[in-house]
C-alpha cells in the first residue's frame, strides 16, 4: 500500500478506515467482488446503484494503489481486465457484513423497502444474470 495516496484526518484507525473506504463508492466495489469475485470495468458500471464511469474510473485506481482490490492480469488494460479482491480486500467481508445486518435490523423504521443482506446479494446475482441474458 502506497503511504502518501492518503491525507489522514487523525490517528484513529476508524477515521483512517473512513478516509480510504468512506465515499459512496467503495465498498460498493467491494462487495460486488465479494459476491461475483471478479469483475471488469463494463460489469461495475452495470451495478444498480449506477455508478458513473468517471467516479468508476477513479475508485478502481485508487483502491488499486492502495492494495484492496488488483487487475487479474496485470499485463492487460484496465478497461478490458478483470478486478478481485487481495487479501486486505477480502478481509473486507466481515465489516460489510456487519455493516449490512446492522442497517437491515436499525434502517427498517426510516427504510421500509431494505431487505436482508442475503436477499440482497440474491437481487444483485439476479440483476447481473438478467442483464448478461440481454
Amino acid at each position: 500500500m502506497k503511504k502518501n495516496l492518503v491525507e489522514w484526518r487523525s490517528s484513529c484507525p476508524v477515521s483512517s478506515g473512513l478516509d480510504i473506504l468512506g465515499d459512496k463508492w467503495s465498498l460498493l466495489i467491494v462487495r460486488d467482488l465479494l459476491i461475483c469475485r471478479t469483475r471488469t470495468y463494463s460489469e461495475f458500471s452495470l451495478s444498480p446503484e449506477k455508478i458513473s464511469t468517471n467516479i468508476l474510473a477513479d475508485r478502481l485506481i485508487r483502491l488499486t494503489s492502495l492494495g484492496i482490490i488488483e487487475r487479474v492480469n496485470a499485463e492487460q488494460s484496465a478497461r478490458n481486465n478483470a478486478y478481485r479482491l487481495t487479501k486486505s480486500g477480502k478481509e473486507l467481508q466481515k465489516v460489510l457484513e456487519a455493516l449490512g445486518n446492522w442497517s437491515s435490523i436499525n434502517l427498517r423504521e426510516i427504510h421500509p423497502h431494505i431487505v436482508s443482506l442475503k436477499d440482497a446479494a440474491d437481487r444483485y446475482r439476479g440483476h447481473i444474470n438478467s442483464i448478461a441474458q440481454g
